[in-house]
């Protein structure tokens, strides 16, 4: 078997979900260079050859653990040109209302991370307020010491005399042993209206201002939504900001500029660079990446025609566009000279740059150090000689015991391993449910709900991290509207984009215990950053390594994997075959093949418990069209609704990074009925196309934190390039009883396997949380 190499396919992690996040209408066709990589992808299907049906397979070897990059690039066009409104991109948040008897109906998911985004942002602001206004004298005091800045300026001011303080008794610092649950009042969330698009007179204004510059009036909805009641106005004297637009590249905005403009529009216009720059920093979000090197995005103004690339960053960052970081402490004249400063030239000393200088947008920025502070919070505030030795000494491995120990005596705790040490962060939440606690867990998907609540014996200890968030899950919030827990446990952490890691930890009071679980070997989260691994790679608290390996020959691969070896391992059950293929079309076949009759028939397994995963979207062997062979087999049908029929397996994907497998029941003029592991949903008609697809067949991304008894991986030739080693194992470690791997790549796979990951993310937090320890 050849191996998938460690990264992410190409192009972002969110681009699995803009493939259904994005009406198509509205935006213009993508460039020959948009669709380089789906070109890769695009070879004619051979024949499909009447292969021998094989139970077995040769090789029982496999697989790696690799970023998606296929599967991101790939869709990475799809992003750029049908990719999701902003408000789409949005994360669970948790502005919801206490409810009361008569409160209103429950908002839906996607309202809920609606408003709840609106809410962050509107926190953002305020943040951006008071960095410019003056600093309150002992505002950021707590506890004992905001109790003697207020003694001082009682005395000071002559409100009480001095000899009231040294007469009163010393105060005994309150605290509860085992607090019991305090009545929280559930918390519903508020009843937000849905998102109203923009009214017809400004579509109509918006769309003459783009009938004017040639560019498509499917573009008019859009562009009015993003930029306001006055987008006409806004779009003729700035044609460049229709790249706010998602979708829009800048070769369109380009055209649409000179069509508007004429001989005025030039390629140093300041308006056109400040756009270009704010367009690089939102694609490489996309991308994972919070903040860009400065020189990368000089490299990238110079390739589109920028003259003066160190002019176009310094006018930029003036104009508040982007913000400008370097690692370590400076002058901040030197560190705007060193982030204007061109390719190859010196800074004002004379000296090339003396440290990594970053660009950013300040959403992304706010929400790192908002997240770094509030981790600093938790760190500190934690009441740090907790007793928990009984409960430790009870525990069922040791691996658990240490987790309970070290939980005990911090605020933070960072745990790791596979999917056998899942059993740990259970035991920690039984252990501190038996002290009294407010424990609770947190995971990404609702199958992980499922096994954790399994794992800890109360359906009542684990929630999804939307849920809890949004408040539709979990115990609600107390009167100061942080989450009602004591200790909290994050797991799947490495699946928790930065935002939405800032809107949990600031949910959190101080003194709540957090502890962060995760595998780190495997793909990372759908949105910007990379919490999990900047918090394991600051050892801003302690870490504790689980020694559970996951059992089985699947258990066995998946760890070799991890430390870059692609192992045979004696199968004697089938629970891994390495089915071998020539080419994309047999591929694709032999998948079928697999899931139709040859996994349940010889492993026992029916095929409504089977999952296909593949590199990415388009191709011949990506999901669209594994998804149709599939379907055409599985489930026959027109396709009546919208493209579904009753019993359709399917993927809900209510925002970008969540993906909620489910099966079709019905559809009428309220929407399309779905079934999600027993939870009814309705998604509406309008919202149909750009929210739910076939899910017989899967991106390694919206698979990861979700397992099945049976997996088949498919690894067609032209996806080679797709492969690292977090993709091959995140990968191969979805199977629970049988992995079977459709194997086309040759030696792809090895080297993927073998090539260590590099950190294919560029973030702040990590020094963030360096200068939070110091």
């Amino acid at each position: 078997m050849t191996a998938l190499p460690r990264g992410e396919t190409p192009g972002s992690p969110a681009a699995d979900d803009a493939d259904v996040a994005a009406p198509s209408a509205a935006a213009p066709a993508p460039s020959a260079r948009d669709e380089g990589h789906e070109a890769d992808e695009g070879s004619p299907t051979a024949d499909v050859s009447a292969a021998e049906e094989t139970d077995g397979g040769t090789d029982t070897g496999s697989g790696a653990n690799g970023a998606a990059s296929a599967d991101a690039e790939s869709d990475a066009a799809a992003t750029e040109t049908d990719g999701p409104s902003d408000t789409d991109r949005t994360t669970a948040a948790d502005g919801a209302a206490e409810g009361a008897a008569d409160a209103p109906a429950p908002l839906s998911e996607a309202e809920a991370e609606l408003a709840a985004q609106r809410e962050l942002r509107e926190r953002i602001e305020k943040r951006k307020a008071e960095k410019g206004g003056p600093i309150a004298a002992g505002a950021k005091l707590s506890g004992q010491a905001a109790d003697l800045l207020a003694a001082v300026r009682a005395v000071e001011s002559g409100e009480r005399p001095a000899a009231a303080f040294f007469d009163s008794p010393a105060p005994t610092a309150p605290r509860r042993a085992a607090p019991a649950p305090a009545p929280a009042r559930p918390r519903m969330p508020e009843q937000a209206p849905a998102p109203q698009g923009a009214s017809p007179e400004a579509v109509a204004a918006t769309a003459a201002v783009l009938a004017e510059g040639g560019a498509p009036g499917a573009l008019a909805g859009p562009a009015a939504e993003a930029l306001g009641e006055q987008a006409g106005d806004a779009l003729r004297a700035d044609p460049w900001r229709l790249l706010t637009v998602p979708g829009v590249r800048p070769e369109q905005a380009d055209g649409f500029a000179r069509a508007l403009l004429g001989s005025a529009c030039g390629p140093d216009d300041e308006r056109r660079t400040a756009a270009l720059v704010g367009w690089l920093l939102e694609r490489a979000a996309l991308q994972g990446h919070t903040a860009l090197d400065a020189t990368a995005v000089r490299a990238d103004l110079a390739e589109r025609s920028v003259t003066d690339p160190a002019a176009a960053v310094r006018h930029a960052v003036a104009e508040g566009v982007v913000l400008v970081f370097q690692d370590d402490e400076g002058d901040e004249d030197v560190r705007d000279s060193e982030a204007s400063a061109g390719p190859g030239e010196d800074a004002e000393e004379g000296v090339r740059e003396p440290v990594q200088v970053l660009l950013g947008l300040d959403r992304y920025a706010l929400a790192e150090e908002s997240l770094a502070d509030g981790l600093a919070r938790l760190v500190n505030a934690c009441e740090k000689d907790a007793d928990w030795t009984q409960a430790a000494s009870a525990a069922a491995s040791p691996s658990a015991a240490e987790l309970i120990r070290a939980v005990a005596a911090h605020g933070l705790v960072a745990h790791t391993g596979g999917e056998a040490a899942r059993a740990e962060p259970a035991a920690l939440l039984t252990a501190a449910r038996g002290l009294g606690l407010r424990a609770l867990g947190a995971v990404h998907s609702v199958d992980g709900r499922h096994r954790l609540a399994e794992a800890a014996g109360d359906p009542s200890a684990a929630v999804t991290l939307a849920g809890l968030l949004c408040g539709t899950e979990g115990p609600g919030r107390d009167e100061e509207g942080a989450i009602a827990v004591d200790l909290l446990v994050v797991l799947d952490a490495p699946q928790l984009d930065v935002e939405t890691a800032a809107i949990l930890v600031e949910s959190l009071a101080d003194g709540t215990r957090l502890v962060l679980s995760g595998d780190p070997g495997v793909l990372g989260s759908a949105g910007a950053g990379r919490v999990f691994a900047d918090v394991l790679a600051a050892r801003a608290c302690p870490q504790i390594v689980s020694r559970t390996p996951d059992p089985g020959p699947i258990g066995e691969l998946v760890s070799g994997i991890g430390i870059g070896e692609l192992n045979q391992v004696e199968a004697p059950g089938k629970e891994v075959v390495i089915v071998p293929v020539r080419d994309a079309g047999e591929a694709v076949h032999r998948t079928v093949q697999l899931v139709a009759d040859s996994v349940p028939r010889a492993i026992g397994v029916p095929s409504a418990d089977t999952q296909v995963i593949t590199v990415g979207h388009g191709g011949s062997a990506g999901t669209r069209a594994l998804n149709a062979a599939l379907k055409q087999r599985l489930n026959p049908g027109p396709g009546r609704f919208g493209g579904f029929d009753p019993s359709d397996r399917v993927v809900h994907v209510p925002a970008p990074g969540r993906t909620v497998p489910g099966v079709v029941v019905s559809a009428d003029a309220e929407g399309l009925h779905l079934d999600c592991a027993g939870t009814k949903t309705v998604v509406p008609q309008g919202r149909v196309e750009a929210s739910v697809r076939h899910g017989w067949a899967l991106s390694a991304h919206q698979a990861a934190a979700m397992r099945w008894p049976a997996v088949v991986v498919v690894l067609p030739g032209d996806a080679a390039q797709g492969l690292s080693r977090p993709w091959v194992y995140t990968a191969f470690s979805r199977a629970e009883r049988h992995l079977s791997v459709v194997h086309g790549v040759d030696q792809a796979l090895q080297r993927a396997v073998a090539q260590s990951p590099a950190q294919d993310r560029t973030t702040r937090l990590r020094t963030l949380l360096g200068a939070s320890a110091r």
